[in-house]
């Protein structure tokens, strides 16, 4: 009786274990998502990160509130007419004399500006002699100081644009003491 008790129990786990064996498919695996994880398109939009506000797939790159981005320093002035009118008030600039380096303003001027506003201030740039921009200012009509000229650099004013991407704070500051000497040339 306990020979053919051990023969059944024999039995029983050899067909156990080869009913689990078929060459057609893998055997069974106990944790799938460590040998075939879930792959995403880079730029697909997926339901990881959806969120009750209607923000598809975006609330999970969305910056925490409060934040700035390292090395940004906020401006304080809006971009209002009565922001540009505050900032001619402002007649200092943050920047010290060690720190003022007019070769590197001047070849900022010339990158971001000239084009327009002509290397001497006069409003005679080369777009403005190709006729392609029309009334660019010349820096001896203006009353600008060093703060509105910022100002308008951060926020652009008419047809100009913002410079704010292009140029950081400290860059912005240098442009405007640039311009100031252009225009006690004039």
């Amino acid at each position: 009786m306990k020979s053919l008790f051990k023969i059944a129990v024999l039995l029983v786990t050899v067909i156990s274990v080869s009913s689990c064996k078929d060459d057609l498919k893998p055997n069974y695996q106990y944790m799938p998502n460590m040998y075939e994880p879930v792959s995403y398109e880079t730029y697909g939009e997926y339901d990881a990160f959806d969120s009750p506000y209607g923000l598809k797939g975006k609330e999970g790159q969305l910056p925490a509130k409060g934040t700035i981005k390292r090395g940004f320093v906020p401006y304080s002035i809006p971009n209002t007419t009565e922001g540009y009118n505050a900032s001619k008030a402002i007649t200092t600039s943050p920047l010290d004399s060690t720190s003022l380096d007019m070769k590197k303003a001047e070849e900022l001027f010339v990158i971001y500006c000239a084009i327009c506003h002509g290397t001497e201030g006069n409003g005679k740039g080369k777009l403005v002699t190709q006729e392609k921009f029309l009334g660019v200012p010349s820096y001896k009509d203006r009353a600008i100081t060093k703060a509105s000229i910022f100002h308008v650099v951060t926020y652009g004013l008419n047809s100009m644009g913002s410079h704010a991407n292009q140029l950081d704070q400290n860059e912005r500051w240098l442009v405007a003491e640039y311009v100031l000497q252009l225009k006690s040339k004039l």
